[in-house]
């Protein structure tokens, strides 16, 4: 049952926000193993926020819309679920409309600064490739994290959204350099 007291939201918040502290500070040193491939592909290092942004976002709007459709009672948490698959098929298509612009805003901003390092097609293709998997891992962890509220009777506006935005932010930076290590 939600606790919609300061004390409630506190005992369902602190907890999560000092585990996702520490996950945010893994997700620094991961950045940092990569410093040297972002510079010597600058096109990818104009790539990381707005991929780490993108990310975020993605599942923000992801986990906004679940939390919503749990409080009106609208979710079943089935896999035929009409409401689920319908906003895990939206989530999907904003990356796959969203991510090939990005890769191309990228590329041109970098050359505009000096030079892209990386073709434009290579730029679009890893920004395209990190975009539709994070997608995918956005509609996981928002679907995982909803349910797990919804269980554990935290309310899901609560506890949600900071969990999903800083998860899909970290897997922004692996999956954006698991796509780089594999394609470039």
């Amino acid at each position: 049952m939600a606790r919609w007291t300061v004390r409630g939201i506190v005992a369902d918040m602190l907890p999560v926000l000092l585990v996702l502290t520490l996950v945010e500070l893994g997700s620094g040193l991961v950045l940092d193993t990569f410093e040297s491939t972002l510079l010597q592909y600058p096109s990818l290092l104009v790539l990381v926020p707005v991929t780490i942004g993108m990310a975020g976002n993605l599942g923000a709007i992801m986990a906004s819309r679940l939390s919503t459709a749990t409080h009106l009672g609208l979710l079943a948490f089935e896999p035929t679920d009409a409401t689920l698959a319908g906003n895990a098929l939206a989530t999907v298509g904003l990356a796959a409309t969203l991510f090939p612009l990005v890769g191309a805003a990228a590329w041109a901003v970098q050359a505009l600064l000096g030079g892209a390092t990386l073709s434009l097609g290579a730029v679009v293709a890893v920004a395209t490739a990190s975009g539709l998997a994070l997608a995918a891992l956005a509609v996981l962890v928002s679907v995982t994290a909803t349910y797990a509220a919804y269980r554990l009777g935290a309310d899901p506006d609560d506890v949600v959204l900071p969990v999903v935005t800083n998860t899909c932010d970290v897997l922004g930076v692996l999956v954006l350099f698991a796509v780089v290590r594999l394609a470039v």
